[in-house]
Formats: C-alpha cells, structure tokens, sequence
C-alpha cells in the first residue's frame, strides 16, 4: 500500500471513453437476465458468457449456473435453456444441443456472427481461409468450427505468417479474431499480402468496432502516463491488448487488473499522471471502484479522454424481446 506521504499527492486520473461494455457484451449479459425472468432459475451458460469474473458471479447469484460442456447438465433440467456464450460456438455444439433436447439461446456477438459467415463465405468460393487470432481463444475456437475439419489456417503472428504454407497460395481467404490489436493484425497482414498476392479481404472488416474505439481512446491517452490501468480479466484478449497498447503509445507503466484489490500501489512511485480504460467485458462499477480508491491515496482529479460515442445496440433473442427488465435489471445489465 503506498505511503501516507503519497496520500495527498495530487494526480490526474486520465479516463478513457469509450471503455467497458460493448453492444455485444451488453446483450449476452441481458439474454442471461432476461431469459432467468422469463424461465425461472435455473439458467445454464456454457463457458463463461463474457470473460469477466465479477459479471459471472453476478449472474451466478442470479440463478445462473456455468458447465464446460454440454453433458454437464442433469436430466432433470434439460427443458432449462442453456446460453452460449458471446464467444460463438462451433456447429457442433447446437448440434449436440438438438440431439439432446435441450433448448438453447445463442448470445453469439452479432459481429462475431458476421466474421463466421466471412469465412464461410470464402470456403463456398472455393477459397481456403487463413484466421488470424490466438490459438485457444473461445472465438477462435467457434470461428474454426462453423468449417469442415481442415478447411481453415490458423495464424497468430509475424512469422507464422512468414514459414505459413497454404494448400494452394493463390486460393485463400483471410478472416481475424474481432479482438485482434489493430496494429499487429495490420502488420500480419501485410506480410501474408506480400507471400501471396491473390489473398482475398473478408467484405468488411473482422476486428469489431468497440476493440477499434478502445485501443485508439488508450493510444490518443497514453503519451505522458507514468502508469496506465487497464481493468480486464487475464483471459480477456481485448484487454490484454489494452495494456500492450499502452505501452506502444508511451505510458512507462501498463497493467490488467480485476478489482482494485490487485493493484499494487507501492510500484507506482512517484506518479503525476495515471491512465484508466477498461475491456469490453469490463463493468463500468469496478472503473468506479478504482477511481474511489485512488482518491483515498491521492488528491486524484478525474480528466476525461473521450473519442468518439458508441451508440451501438443489438437486439436479444426473439423470445426474449417481450420480457420487461426493471431499472435493477438494466442497471446490472450495463455494468453499473
């Protein structure tokens, strides 16, 4: 904990806007909500419905219960629905939903959908499709299964791009993860454009707009930081790309944490200037929680480092756009 010497030092908290929740994350929150309302607890989420931990528990005490896979729910709840997760799935999985009966509401982000029929899009023209994200991520693992085993090439960085060898060079098709460091993937793809001339853009960009908007609010906030705090779970990828944004753009210091708890307040030193954005699965209450803690310790003016305004909406599932949410309700759905 820092030094009651520091305790009054005064700072400016350098805010980023746009930051926290997307469209997207916003309505997987609201299908969970909305759909306990309309069916009763319980409610089962398969994997987590966004990857933030104190949404999960939220929703947890709620009445929703999270299970891996699929096999994990008992019998005698298989007429509950069961969520997907704003990741995306494989084919396989509502697949396997349907032959075990069970009724299922997908919370796919529709931007995570639109990258999904990019790449089959590319496959029907008869092109192989290279996906540019990481190994392992819940997204890259539903955009690799809406193909045919074999169909799509993963390729996460510089030089994998370098020693990649396609099917057939002048037949391929690149789609990214909507996660993705704008920069990196530009970088990515350009070596992969000079490798292979006839590689084939998606119709519209992968990379979703909300990930755009929070890697420029973080590089325009960046320059002059001694230290920038990005609030985010360890296996977000678009927060961990926050704190490598940061630290490109000139902030000395970048670090992810969940809850102000994690932050370690004896590594800042002797500070001025503190940047804060938050991950598109990031509620905006815990951007509070730490803003409330920095004013303990310091004499900490709030400077806001607005863009642009989001005003992005996507609609629920159809048969859950009748069912009401209160002021309580919504409140939790943003993150407040």
């Amino acid at each position: 904990m820092a030094s009651s010497l520091l305790a009054k030092k005064p700072i400016t908290l350098r805010l980023c806007g746009p930051r926290g929740f997307c469209a997207g994350v916003d309505r997987a929150i609201q299908i969970v909500v909305l759909a306990l309302k309309e069916y009763g607890a319980p409610v089962y989420v398969r994997h987590e419905i966004v990857h933030n931990r104190y949404v999960v528990e939220g929703l947890e005490a709620k009445g929703a219960i999270f299970v891996e896979e699929l096999d994990e729910i008992p019998a005698e709840h298989r007429k509950q629905p069961v969520v997907f997760s704003a990741h995306g799935v494989p084919k396989s999985v509502p697949a396997d939903a349907t032959s075990r009966n069970l009724f299922y509401l997908d919370a796919t982000c529709p931007l995570v959908s639109k990258v999904h029929k990019q790449a089959m899009r590319h496959q029907k023209l008869g092109r192989h499709v290279v996906l540019i994200g990481h190994a392992g991520h819940p997204e890259v693992i539903g955009t690799m299964g809406q193909l045919p085993e074999g169909a799509v090439s993963l390729v996460e960085t510089v030089e994998d791009a370098d020693i990649y060898v396609p099917p057939d060079p002048d037949n391929l098709g690149f789609v990214t993860q909507t996660t993705l460091s704008v920069d990196d993937t530009a970088g990515v793809i350009k070596r992969l454009h000079e490798r292979f001339p006839n590689l084939t853009a998606p119709a519209a960009d992968s990379i979703c707009y909300a990930t755009t908007n929070r890697q420029e609010a973080v590089k325009q906030a960046a320059p002059g930081c001694d230290h920038f705090i990005i609030v985010g779970a360890p296996n977000s990828s678009n927060s961990k790309r926050l704190v490598e944004v940061a630290l490109r753009a000139g902030a000395k210091k970048s670090v992810l944490v969940q809850r102000a708890s994690e932050i370690d307040w004896d590594d800042f030193g002797d500070i001025s200037t503190v940047g804060l954005s938050a991950g598109a699965s990031a509620p905006e209450v815990i951007v509070n929680e730490i803003i409330e803690a920095f004013r303990e310790l310091y004499d900490a003016a709030v400077e806001l480092a607005d863009t642009v305004e989001e005003t992005e909406n996507f609609l629920v599932n159809r048969e859950l756009r009748h069912v009401p949410l209160t002021a309580q309700d919504m409140a939790f759905v943003n993150g407040d």
